[in-house]
């Protein structure tokens, strides 16, 4: 049993090594990787995935749920042979703005009953909490009226805090296309919310 563990875990950070190293660069041939390793990509890479698409659709279980399927799409990606081939985390995030952009596209073909009313709010204060509620309302419902592109440069940008270039990079955009693709959501949202008191 200890020299089967011992095996795992030399597995994956082999793995885990050349997964860092080949980030920006060149990865590995994902087809070969074993079952831990890629249980070594998910706890890599979970989290991140997971504050996208939460700031993406404002509800945590469901953000749970879409980030799990981004993980089950590179599992059959690799067994099917069409795995990443040079950038994993771009892939990662790639095919999260296409599961989140999936999800959404269902959804307002065929609405739910019951929105939430506001984003999670993780901050106390039950004082103002009826205006941080409406106020939470009214951006989602201008975000919910952006392009795919313009909410996907959003969240990238300021829900995950990538640069310029790394946004580039995921979109498959040069950076210009994308500082004008900002501009004009960073736009449409304020001409849709108007004044909001963000206090």
């Amino acid at each position: 049993m200890a020299a089967q563990s011992w095996m795992i875990n030399s597995e994956i950070r082999k793995h885990e090594i050349k997964m860092s190293v080949a980030d920006g660069q060149r990865t590995t041939d994902l087809r070969n990787l074993t079952v831990e390793a890629i249980g070594a990509v998910y706890d890599q890479y979970f989290s991140e995935i997971y504050r996208y698409a939460l700031y993406r659709v404002g509800d945590q279980s469901l953000a749970e749920d879409l980030a799990s399927d981004v993980f089950i799409r590179l599992l059959e990606a690799i067994k099917n042979g069409r795995g990443p081939q040079s950038n994993l985390k771009g892939w990662l995030v790639g095919t999260a703005s296409h599961v989140v952009t999936d999800h959404i596209r269902r959804k307002y073909r065929h609405p739910e009953d019951v929105i939430p009313d506001s984003l999670p709010d993780f901050r106390a204060g039950p004082a103002s909490e009826a205006d941080r509620r409406e106020q939470n309302r009214i951006v989602q419902n201008a975000y919910a009226k952006l392009t795919p592109d313009q909410q996907n440069v959003l969240a990238l940008r300021f829900g995950q805090g990538y640069s310029l270039e790394e946004t580039a990079s995921f979109m498959r955009k040069n950076v210009n296309a994308v500082k004008a693709l900002q501009f004009r959501a960073l736009t449409a949202l304020q001409r849709e919310i108007g004044e909001v008191d963000y206090e």
